[in-house]
Protein backbone atom coordinates (compact mmCIF):
# COMPACT_ATOMS: atom_id res chain seq x y z
CA UNK A 1 0.00 0.00 0.00
CA UNK A 2 1.19 3.20 -1.04
CA UNK A 3 1.74 6.25 1.77
CA UNK A 4 1.70 9.34 0.87
CA UNK A 5 2.97 12.33 3.04
CA UNK A 6 2.05 16.27 2.39
CA UNK A 7 4.61 18.79 3.00
CA UNK A 8 3.96 22.34 3.48
CA UNK A 9 5.53 25.87 4.11
CA UNK A 10 8.72 24.79 3.15
CA UNK A 11 10.91 25.85 0.29
CA UNK A 12 11.70 23.42 -2.39
CA UNK A 13 15.64 23.80 -1.14
CA UNK A 14 14.17 22.05 2.47
CA UNK A 15 12.22 19.77 0.95
CA UNK A 16 14.90 18.29 -1.76
CA UNK A 17 17.49 18.22 1.36
CA UNK A 18 14.91 16.16 3.74
CA UNK A 19 13.80 13.77 0.82
CA UNK A 20 15.78 13.60 -2.44
CA UNK A 21 17.65 10.51 -1.61
CA UNK A 22 19.72 7.98 -3.87
CA UNK A 23 17.27 5.98 -5.96
CA UNK A 24 14.29 7.80 -5.38
CA UNK A 25 12.04 9.34 -8.08
CA UNK A 26 11.63 12.95 -8.22
CA UNK A 27 8.86 14.76 -9.81
CA UNK A 28 8.24 18.78 -10.66
CA UNK A 29 5.29 20.71 -11.92
CA UNK A 30 6.98 23.16 -13.92
CA UNK A 31 5.94 26.69 -15.33
CA UNK A 32 7.66 27.44 -18.89
CA UNK A 33 5.66 26.99 -21.74
CA UNK A 34 6.76 23.61 -22.47
CA UNK A 35 6.02 22.72 -19.21
CA UNK A 36 2.35 23.40 -19.36
CA UNK A 37 2.11 21.50 -22.43
CA UNK A 38 2.63 19.04 -21.21
CA UNK A 39 0.74 18.73 -18.10
CA UNK A 40 -2.31 19.76 -20.28
CA UNK A 41 -1.54 16.95 -22.34
CA UNK A 42 -1.68 14.80 -19.85
CA UNK A 43 -5.47 15.87 -18.96
CA UNK A 44 -6.03 12.55 -21.36
CA UNK A 45 -4.67 10.39 -18.67
CA UNK A 46 -6.84 11.80 -15.56
CA UNK A 47 -9.95 10.37 -15.11
CA UNK A 48 -11.45 13.30 -14.07
CA UNK A 49 -10.07 15.39 -17.83
CA UNK A 50 -7.86 17.80 -15.45
CA UNK A 51 -4.42 19.06 -15.88
CA UNK A 52 -1.45 17.34 -14.79
CA UNK A 53 0.25 18.08 -11.91
CA UNK A 54 4.02 16.89 -12.94
CA UNK A 55 5.44 18.15 -16.49
CA UNK A 56 9.27 16.38 -15.12
CA UNK A 57 10.70 13.22 -13.79
CA UNK A 58 14.03 12.84 -12.45
CA UNK A 59 16.08 10.34 -10.31
CA UNK A 60 17.81 11.40 -7.17
CA UNK A 61 21.94 10.61 -6.96
CA UNK A 62 23.99 10.73 -4.46
CA UNK A 63 25.71 13.85 -2.33
CA UNK A 64 29.08 14.61 -3.71
CA UNK A 65 32.25 16.05 -2.36
CA UNK A 66 30.67 19.55 -3.08
CA UNK A 67 28.47 19.23 -0.84
CA UNK A 68 25.29 19.15 -3.18
CA UNK A 69 22.57 16.84 -3.91
CA UNK A 70 23.06 15.82 -7.23
CA UNK A 71 20.18 14.07 -9.89
CA UNK A 72 20.79 12.25 -13.32
CA UNK A 73 18.27 13.06 -15.56
CA UNK A 74 17.19 13.33 -19.38
CA UNK A 75 16.49 17.13 -19.69
CA UNK A 76 17.21 20.29 -22.00
CA UNK A 77 19.56 22.42 -20.57
CA UNK A 78 20.82 26.29 -21.59
CA UNK A 79 23.76 27.82 -19.24
CA UNK A 80 25.59 30.71 -19.84
CA UNK A 81 24.98 30.07 -24.36
CA UNK A 82 26.38 26.32 -23.25
CA UNK A 83 23.27 23.34 -24.53
CA UNK A 84 22.53 20.16 -22.85
CA UNK A 85 20.55 18.47 -25.05
CA UNK A 86 19.51 14.50 -23.46
CA UNK A 87 20.87 12.71 -20.20
CA UNK A 88 22.42 14.60 -17.72
CA UNK A 89 23.64 15.04 -14.27
CA UNK A 90 22.77 18.80 -12.20
CA UNK A 91 22.64 19.69 -9.13
CA UNK A 92 19.64 19.42 -7.28
CA UNK A 93 19.82 23.05 -6.45
CA UNK A 94 18.19 23.07 -10.24
CA UNK A 95 14.95 23.22 -8.51
CA UNK A 96 15.21 25.63 -5.97
CA UNK A 97 13.55 28.38 -8.05
CA UNK A 98 9.68 28.26 -7.07
CA UNK A 99 9.23 29.92 -9.43
CA UNK A 100 10.01 27.45 -12.29
CA UNK A 101 8.99 25.00 -9.98
CA UNK A 102 5.82 25.15 -8.19
CA UNK A 103 5.58 21.65 -7.19
CA UNK A 104 7.79 18.65 -6.17
CA UNK A 105 7.34 15.12 -5.15
CA UNK A 106 10.40 12.64 -4.19
CA UNK A 107 9.20 8.82 -4.52
CA UNK A 108 10.88 6.26 -2.59
CA UNK A 109 10.49 2.09 -3.54
CA UNK A 110 12.86 1.21 -1.24
CA UNK A 111 15.85 0.38 -3.33
CA UNK A 112 18.68 -1.78 -1.88
CA UNK A 113 22.36 -0.50 -2.79
CA UNK A 114 22.97 -2.92 -5.10
CA UNK A 115 19.61 -1.52 -6.95
CA UNK A 116 20.53 2.02 -6.79
CA UNK A 117 24.19 1.49 -8.29
CA UNK A 118 22.76 -0.82 -10.70
CA UNK A 119 19.94 1.92 -11.69
CA UNK A 120 22.76 4.48 -11.95
CA UNK A 121 25.38 2.45 -13.29
CA UNK A 122 23.06 2.28 -16.40
CA UNK A 123 22.09 5.48 -16.31
CA UNK A 124 25.60 6.90 -16.52
CA UNK A 125 26.49 4.70 -19.67
CA UNK A 126 23.46 6.31 -21.08
CA UNK A 127 25.08 9.40 -20.13
CA UNK A 128 28.37 8.65 -21.67
CA UNK A 129 26.25 7.78 -24.91
CA UNK A 130 25.98 10.96 -25.59
CA UNK A 131 21.90 9.69 -25.45
CA UNK A 132 20.06 12.80 -26.48
CA UNK A 133 16.58 14.18 -25.03
CA UNK A 134 14.13 13.21 -27.98
CA UNK A 135 11.51 16.26 -28.75
CA UNK A 136 10.53 13.91 -31.00
CA UNK A 137 9.52 11.23 -29.37
CA UNK A 138 7.52 13.69 -26.72
CA UNK A 139 5.54 14.75 -29.98
CA UNK A 140 5.25 11.13 -30.68
CA UNK A 141 3.66 10.23 -26.79
CA UNK A 142 1.27 13.53 -27.07
CA UNK A 143 0.09 11.96 -30.27
CA UNK A 144 -0.90 8.60 -28.10
CA UNK A 145 -2.70 10.52 -25.59
CA UNK A 146 -5.29 11.05 -28.13
CA UNK A 147 -5.29 7.40 -28.99
CA UNK A 148 -5.14 5.17 -25.87
CA UNK A 149 -5.10 2.39 -27.86
CA UNK A 150 -1.56 3.55 -29.15
CA UNK A 151 0.37 3.74 -25.86
CA UNK A 152 0.80 -0.44 -25.23
CA UNK A 153 2.87 0.34 -28.45
CA UNK A 154 5.86 1.83 -29.49
CA UNK A 155 6.46 5.80 -30.06
CA UNK A 156 5.90 6.04 -33.88
CA UNK A 157 8.46 8.61 -33.52
CA UNK A 158 10.85 6.43 -31.73
CA UNK A 159 14.48 6.89 -32.68
CA UNK A 160 17.75 5.02 -31.05
CA UNK A 161 19.53 6.48 -28.43
CA UNK A 162 16.93 9.01 -27.33
CA UNK A 163 14.54 9.70 -24.18
CA UNK A 164 12.50 12.02 -22.58
CA UNK A 165 12.35 12.79 -19.13
CA UNK A 166 9.73 10.78 -17.79
CA UNK A 167 10.81 7.75 -20.57
CA UNK A 168 14.14 7.75 -19.38
CA UNK A 169 13.33 6.99 -15.52
CA UNK A 170 10.89 4.14 -16.81
CA UNK A 171 13.77 2.88 -18.75
CA UNK A 172 16.04 2.20 -15.93
CA UNK A 173 13.38 0.84 -13.32
CA UNK A 174 12.56 -1.57 -15.99
CA UNK A 175 16.57 -2.12 -16.14
CA UNK A 176 16.13 -3.44 -12.82
CA UNK A 177 13.06 -5.07 -12.58
CA UNK A 178 10.32 -2.42 -11.81
CA UNK A 179 7.86 -1.17 -13.89
CA UNK A 180 6.12 1.77 -12.91
CA UNK A 181 3.55 1.70 -15.69
CA UNK A 182 2.68 -2.06 -16.83
CA UNK A 183 1.00 -1.78 -20.26
CA UNK A 184 2.42 1.66 -21.55
CA UNK A 185 5.21 1.80 -23.77
CA UNK A 186 8.36 2.87 -22.02
CA UNK A 187 8.75 5.65 -24.58
CA UNK A 188 5.10 7.15 -23.96
CA UNK A 189 5.79 7.05 -20.41
CA UNK A 190 4.61 10.51 -18.82
CA UNK A 191 5.41 11.92 -15.35
CA UNK A 192 1.85 11.61 -14.70
CA UNK A 193 2.08 8.06 -15.25
CA UNK A 194 4.70 7.86 -12.72
CA UNK A 195 3.12 9.33 -10.22
CA UNK A 196 -0.14 6.92 -10.76
CA UNK A 197 2.37 3.69 -10.30
CA UNK A 198 0.82 1.56 -8.56
CA UNK A 199 4.30 -0.34 -7.30
CA UNK A 200 4.40 0.63 -3.28
CA UNK A 201 6.49 3.28 -2.58
CA UNK A 202 6.51 6.07 0.02
CA UNK A 203 5.63 9.45 -1.75
CA UNK A 204 6.33 13.02 -0.26
CA UNK A 205 4.70 15.78 -2.12
CA UNK A 206 5.61 19.38 -1.43
CA UNK A 207 1.93 21.32 -1.97
CA UNK A 208 1.80 24.20 -3.11
CA UNK A 209 -0.81 25.54 -6.21
CA UNK A 210 1.24 26.44 -9.06
CA UNK A 211 2.01 29.88 -9.45
CA UNK A 212 1.46 30.53 -5.58
CA UNK A 213 4.85 31.91 -5.26
CA UNK A 214 4.64 34.10 -8.28
CA UNK A 215 0.86 35.33 -6.98
CA UNK A 216 3.15 36.13 -3.36
CA UNK A 217 5.97 37.62 -5.09
CA UNK A 218 3.59 40.05 -6.41
CA UNK A 219 1.96 41.01 -3.76
CA UNK A 220 4.35 41.68 -1.83
CA UNK A 221 5.83 44.17 -4.89
CA UNK A 222 2.03 46.00 -4.52
CA UNK A 223 2.59 45.83 -0.79
CA UNK A 224 5.92 48.15 -1.02
CA UNK A 225 4.74 50.25 -3.73
CA UNK A 226 1.78 51.13 -1.15
CA UNK A 227 4.00 51.42 1.45
CA UNK A 228 6.39 53.43 -0.49
CA UNK A 229 5.59 56.97 -0.26
CA UNK A 230 4.85 58.82 -3.78
CA UNK A 231 7.37 61.29 -4.53
CA UNK A 232 5.92 64.98 -4.49
CA UNK A 233 5.58 66.83 -7.33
Amino acid sequence: MNQVISVRGISNQKFLDLYARPGRIGLAGGSTLIDRVIRRAERRVQSEGKWGTWSHAFICGERRLDGHQWVIESDLAAVRKHIRFGVQENRASKYYDEELYGVLAILDFGLSEHQFRSLLCHGLQLMSDATKYSVRELFGTLIALKKPELRGKENVLARDESFFCSAFVQHLFRQIGIDLAPGVSAKHTTPEDIAATLVPHTRWVLERDLGESKTKEKLRKIVARVRTPSRAR
